[in-house]
């Protein structure tokens, strides 16, 4: 097949700027071949961009014989321009169509394709994940991310406007930021490093200069867990807030939460619909239930959680149908909170830590920060961790740490809750897991 070069061709409109206010106008678009119709007498090559489709109608005898030449050569997915006049009629949805001047076949597929683009032959997650590029061009993965682009817009200006700035902590680091197994290292120049598993510490010791910061980037969890909700490589959207507490962060985070829920409901009314999904705009202050009222209202639906342990995944399955809603889990006991999570000052047993929730789906956790030296010293032994090997971080509490809080958001979870996904590898442009390195 021929392949044309783009040549001095330049688009003038998307599709969905076509416009019957158009017509007779002359339009350049591009983008690929979504479908082929053949009546006979007439073709019907419905193109697609990263806004829609719109329908290149294609008569016999009313076109060049170049023009039809060139259409006898496409095949789905081919990339083409078309310069043509914009037609009215009453036959499209849209009430538009572009009789084509001219068309250049930029690219050709190679057939068969892996999977079919139009949706209408349904293909297995691991299929299209081997084929991601191609899975992407489908409506329903551009909504995903569409909506996914609103929420961080939405976040950031959010943000900014309540006087946090954006600051960007390293992603090779000496020692662990939490504890834990949970590690991927990475070699450093002869030295053992390791990818960050959040910016915990670093935006902590960032409230000392800027007092009010967010991060919104990569992070790394060598997770053992192959479940629908975990991945190893994710975006975690944080901030700290120097001379707050637990409550004041929980504030600032429903209040992102409802301003993101607004910008969707706003912005992507196109993106819920192909999805199938409704977003509505919660009110403020969510509700707020404490670990012993959560685990007593487990009892009562015959699920037993010993005092202090951390709330299995089908409890947290019941409790999602309890509250089917965005809330909040507060007073955590301390011993299941990270070591810079602040015990409370009336109850030690019981920590200043919550957790954000969509259902049963954890979004977030957060809390008030251990800001006094001796004690955390005293959390990381608790924890079985050396404070030797946070030296550089305790050092920073000798320069007037003040009291401080913060948060993190799962952007994935997040993502799920706003467009109905039971799967967090749909919103994931290309997720990594145990088994998944590529592509």
């Amino acid at each position: 097949m021929e392949i044309d070069p783009l040549g001095d061709w330049s688009r003038t409109h998307y599709s969905s700027e076509v416009t019957p206010e158009l017509h007779e106008r002359e339009v350049v678009l591009l983008g690929w071949v979504r479908d082929i119709r053949d009546l006979g007498a007439i073709r019907f090559v419905i193109l697609q961009d990263r806004e829609g489709t719109v329908q290149v109608t294609i008569p016999r005898e009313g076109v060049s014989k170049d023009v039809m030449r060139r259409v006898d050569s496409l095949q789905r997915q081919c990339s083409i321009g078309v310069k043509g006049i914009v037609r009215k009629t009453e036959l499209t949805p849209r009430g538009i169509e572009i009789i084509p001047s001219e068309i250049r076949i930029l690219a050709v597929p190679k057939l068969p394709l892996p999977l079919d683009v139009t949706g209408r032959v349904p293909a297995e997650i691991d299929v299209r994940l081997d084929s991601r590029p191609l899975d992407l061009c489908r409506d329903e993965s551009r909504a995903i991310f569409t909506i996914q682009h609103v929420v961080l817009e939405a976040t950031r200006g959010f943000l900014s406007g309540q006087g946090f700035i954006e600051v960007h902590t390293p992603r090779i680091i000496a020692s662990a930021t939490e504890g834990g197994a949970a590690l991927f290292p990475v070699e450093y120049f002869g030295k053992k490093a390791f990818l960050a598993q959040s910016p915990q510490l670093y935006k902590e010791q960032l409230v000392m200069g800027f007092e009010k910061v967010f991060e919104i980037g990569p992070f790394f969890r060598a997770e053992e867990f192959h479940t629908r909700h975990h991945i190893s490589e994710f975006i975690s959207m944080d901030i700290e807030q120097a001379f707050a507490t637990a409550g004041d962060v929980m504030c600032v985070l429903e209040r992102l939460v409802q301003c993101i829920c607004e910008a969707v409901r706003e912005k992507c009314q196109k993106e819920l619909k192909i999805l199938k999904h409704n977003v509505e705009v919660p009110k403020v202050p969510f509700k707020c239930f404490t670990y012993d009222e959560v685990i007593e209202d487990l009892k009562k639906e015959k699920i037993h959680i010993p005092w202090g342990q951390d709330i299995s995944t089908p409890a947290l399955r019941k409790l999602g149908k309890l509250h089917p809603y965005y809330y909040f889990i507060t007073d955590w006991p301390t011993e299941s909170k990270p070591f810079y999570i602040k015990p409370r000052e009336d109850n030690t047993k019981i920590s200043e830590g919550f957790d954000f929730m969509w259902r049963w789906i954890e979004i977030a956790s957060g809390g008030t920060r251990v800001h006094s030296k001796e004690l955390l010293v005293k959390r990381l032994r608790e924890q079985g961790l050396n404070p030797e090997s946070f030296r550089h971080h305790l050092k920073v509490f000798d320069y007037g740490m003040p009291p401080h809080a913060g948060w993190a958001i799962g952007l994935e979870r997040l993502i799920m809750a706003l467009t109905g996904k039971k799967n967090i590898r749909e919103v994931v442009l290309f997720p990594r897991d145990r088994f998944r390195l590529t592509p």
